[in-house]
């Protein structure tokens, strides 16, 4: 499973260094422009085989909901949950959901 965070948010690629640190059991990955700048900063999680999601207005504040996600994620045959609402606050800053 790979953490996406978009360095364009943070011009510094300051949020990608938090999040490694915040998330030391995910593969973060700073890549470009994920083009979710009207809801910046902008991460997404992706696994071979699965559904990828694309998360925007993301703070330190989630990253525990980031974590919590991650292992639900990590579980899912798919990437898909039958209730979204087990996400908290993260559900209302999903962006997209790609197929796998």
């Amino acid at each position: 499973m790979q953490l996406l965070v978009c360095r364009t948010c943070s011009p510094d690629g300051g949020f990608v260094d938090v999040a490694r640190q915040a998330l030391p059991d995910l593969e973060v990955r700073g890549v470009e422009c994920m083009s979710g700048c009207t809801r910046a900063q902008t991460v997404a999680f992706r696994s071979p085989g699965k559904v990828a999601y694309l998360f925007g207005k993301i703070t330190e504040a989630n990253f525990e909901e980031l974590r919590t996600f991650a292992r639900l994620y990590d579980a899912s045959e798919d990437g898909t949950f039958a209730d979204a609402r087990v996400l908290g606050d993260l559900r209302t800053r999903a962006i997209a959901r790609i197929p796998g």
